[in-house]
């Protein structure tokens, strides 16, 4: 049965509503950052940007890196922004997004988190990176 239209909101352009994406805008490893101007940050050591695209905090650019194909793309801040990102980016390898339904082979992505912290430990600096 086809996923309602108020359930899975798409541009007249095909793409997912808040990420302005479509799925061969992503990489299946996607490296998430909360602020939008660190995509830029990440995307400075690819060896090519070949997407690029913003909407609101979302932030995404997609290239090579060392001949891997990765994602960078910002959640902005606060849990609500995470959950739209990554459903967004589910729909968009899970759903059929001309039918609207969901593909019989499922895909799994690897996403990676790199964010700053203020720190607990005292051996970690103030605006180290912290990868998850």
């Amino acid at each position: 049965m086809p996923i309602k239209d108020s359930e899975l909101i798409l541009n007249p352009d095909g793409s997912v509503y808040h990420l302005n994406l479509r799925p061969e805008h992503i990489a299946k490893t996607i490296i998430t950052v909360g602020d939008p101007d660190r995509v830029d940050t990440v995307t400075k050591h690819f060896d090519s940007v070949d997407f690029k695209t913003h909407k609101r905090e979302f932030h995404t650019q997609t290239g090579v890196y060392k001949g891997k194909r990765l994602t960078v793309i910002s959640t902005g801040i606060g849990t609500d922004n995470i959950d739209i990102v990554f459903n967004e980016l589910d729909a968009l390898v899970n759903i059929d997004l001309e039918t609207r339904e969901i593909k019989q082979e499922l895909t799994q992505l690897s996403i990676v988190r790199i964010g700053t912290s203020g720190p607990i430990q005292k051996e970690i600096p103030v605006d180290s990176f912290l990868i998850s």
